[in-house]
């Protein structure tokens, strides 16, 4: 990311995008969402994954600050569906709205996207424009 300056000064947060097209200048100022894959964190446990806070870090615990705790009652005699608890984190397809198209520089087929955007560097993603309502 970097950052970039209005005829106000008003600094604008920006991720450089390189497009595989062409692209002109008249897409400048056009609301987008962006889609993309997220970074991938491997296999984690519930405090990374889930944000669990642990057990308590004194009173005889030993090992067992990290763990998740009991996963449920005797009845139904199962692990529920949707339960958290450890596993592979990321490496997910996420879109994030409310983003604009800062600056187009077309001779360098370079865009400019107001706020962060999904993935590691040099990560495909994808750019919806939406429709203006008024």
């Amino acid at each position: 990311m970097t950052q970039v300056f209005d005829d106000n000064g008003k600094v604008t947060p920006v991720t450089i995008v390189l497009c595989n097209s062409d692209v002109s200048s008249e897409i400048e100022n056009k609301s987008v969402v962006i889609v993309g894959k997220s970074k991938g964190k491997g296999f984690t446990g519930v405090m990374k994954k889930w944000g669990f806070h642990g057990g308590p870090a004194t009173r005889g615990q030993g090992i067992k600050g990290r763990t998740p705790g009991s996963i449920g009652s005797q009845t139904p005699g199962r692990v529920l569906k949707g339960k958290k608890m450890a596993g592979r984190a990321g490496n997910e397809r996420i879109s994030i709205k409310g983003l604009r198209i800062v600056k187009v520089l077309p001779e360098l087929k370079q865009v400019m996207i107001s706020g962060p955007v999904p993935g590691a560097r040099n990560s495909k993603i994808e750019i919806k424009f939406i429709e203006d309502k008024s």
